[in-house]
């Protein structure tokens, strides 16, 4: 699996995060992740970046490696999502 791409200040040289936001968008058979990388204590110090996936699983993915990367725990992780036509049985 590819590491996801994601723009951080330059003025920054060792970024650290402590909290996760995602938004997942369902746009014509594949998701687009749109993802912010922020500390609380600093949150003007942030990273964001958008990524194309062909499923939710690959976008699971890329979300789990960031986290890891920046041990991100799950209570500082908040996702939504946003699908083409919810009455199709999806529940979010």
């Amino acid at each position: 699996m590819r590491k996801p791409r994601i723009r951080t200040p330059r003025r920054q040289k060792a970024p650290r995060y402590t909290h996760l936001s995602a938004r997942i968008t369902e746009e014509d058979g594949g998701f687009t992740l749109h993802v912010r990388l922020y500390d609380e204590a600093q949150p003007a110090m942030a990273a964001w970046g958008e990524e194309i996936a062909d499923s939710i699983e690959t976008v699971s993915g890329l979300l789990d490696a960031l986290a890891q990367e920046h041990s991100i725990p799950q209570e500082r992780i908040r996702i939504r999502m946003q699908m083409d036509n919810a009455r199709e049985g999806t529940l979010h």
